[in-house]
């Protein structure tokens, strides 16, 4: 790779990782991908993940959207979350406020993948991403399935990553080995990024042991995506799973998996749509962790610091107004220029540390965002025209 993969100053590369070709899945799982019309210029968008190892260890953490899509019902209600061998994806169509067609055309991508993979339908995981409200052409999505099916491969990690995008604007994804086990991971998200997730889709496949997948993984997305916002707006369709074969005989290393999301997370937030610079607020001092969250959140989703943060105008004003509008009804009379850093709204750097100390307490609490800026308006405002 021309560039190390762990790029961001909040992310320590695990001592003694080795980055391998992205390309190439961690062994026992194999990958592909197609074309079927749903994104155009010819470009992949259904793409299948599977498995050879039967006794796969698997956990999936999905949106909490009360208007979830019906690849997130489908998988809530029929998968096997603990044994998922496979995953089929598709781009360019959510397939959400679809009504029970749409369930039945999730369901109809479960079992055309278990079919071409000659595996229980219960053990394939769907997940789809794109424009909401719009019926899913199925029988071209089935079509795509099968050839993607055809094409299956070790080295599909690209052409499965190419699958799952949508108005990305580079790939997010990595392979990567430590302590005698390898771990790839693909992941897409843009925009309609604000937890619990993101609009973001993330598949992790690695052929360590994982004893306890669903506990690691909820670790690991709370520690990453579930930090990160562009616009504060929640997904339909946001999708996370991870596969463990335990083919390696060996233990995932400790901090691995956080690392990786925790990178991912921050590339999403640096492609969000139109984004050119990468904050991150740390609040500390707060009476309570949940009011650390609260406030953290309230600056990294204020229009007036996004805006501040695209102009590098260093205006703390506007982290403590944010701060204040989070807490009503309390007393934050201490804040002031000396309880805010944000020196580094400023400052002629992609990635930039704002901090606020509230004088409350002891906890903390941090969260990624990006800036706003010209061309996230002109994205969104022709997003289906």
């Amino acid at each position: 790779m021309s560039e190390s993969f762990f790029r961001s100053r909040w992310v320590e590369a695990p001592a003694g990782v080795e980055e391998l070709d992205p390309a190439r899945l961690a062994p026992g799982f194999r990958a592909g991908g197609a074309h079927c019309g749903l994104k155009g210029g010819g470009r992949t968008d259904v793409g299948l993940l599977v498995c050879d190892e039967e006794d796969v260890n698997s956990a999936m953490v999905l949106t909490r959207n009360a208007s979830a899509a019906a690849p997130i019902r489908v998988c809530r209600e029929r998968c096997d979350r603990g044994h998922i061998r496979a995953a089929v994806v598709n781009s360019g169509n959510a397939n959400a406020e679809t009504g029970q067609k749409g369930y039945e055309d999730a369901l109809d991508m479960c079992r055309r993948a278990a079919d071409a993979l000659e595996i229980g339908a219960a053990s394939v995981a769907v997940a789809e991403t794109g424009t909401i409200g719009v019926p899913l052409p199925i029988g071209a999505v089935l079509l795509g399935i099968e050839e993607a099916a055809a094409g299956l491969s070790a080295d599909g990690g690209g052409t499965f990553s190419d699958a799952i995008t949508t108005t990305d604007r580079w790939p997010k994804r990595c392979t990567l080995r430590l302590g005698g086990v390898t771990l790839s991971a693909q992941a897409k998200g843009a925009g309609m990024i604000e937890p619990k997730m993101a609009t973001m889709l993330c598949f992790v496949q690695t052929d360590a042991v994982v004893e306890d997948p669903g506990t690691a993984l909820q670790s690991a997305v709370d520690a990453s995506f579930n930090r990160i916002t562009v616009d504060g707006q929640m997904s339909t369709n946001d999708t996370v799973l991870l596969q463990a074969s335990g083919a390696a005989g060996k233990s995932l290393p400790e901090g691995l998996l956080e690392a990786v999301l925790t990178q991912l997370a921050i590339e999403i937030v640096r492609d969000g749509e139109g984004a050119a610079r990468v904050g991150r607020i740390e609040v500390s001092e707060a009476a309570s962790a949940g009011e650390a969250e609260r406030v953290a959140r309230a600056i990294a989703n204020s229009q007036l610091v996004k805006t501040a943060l695209f102009g590098r105008d260093p205006n703390w004003g506007r982290i403590a107004q944010a701060a204040g509008a989070a807490l009503v009804g309390e007393d934050l009379e201490e804040i002031g220029a000396d309880s805010i850093d944000a020196a580094e709204l400023g400052a002629d750097l992609d990635e930039a540390e704002i901090g606020l100390r509230l004088g409350r307490g002891e906890h903390a609490a941090s969260v990624w965002f990006s800036d706003l800026g010209y061309e996230y308006v002109r994205i969104n405002a022709e997003y289906t025209t």
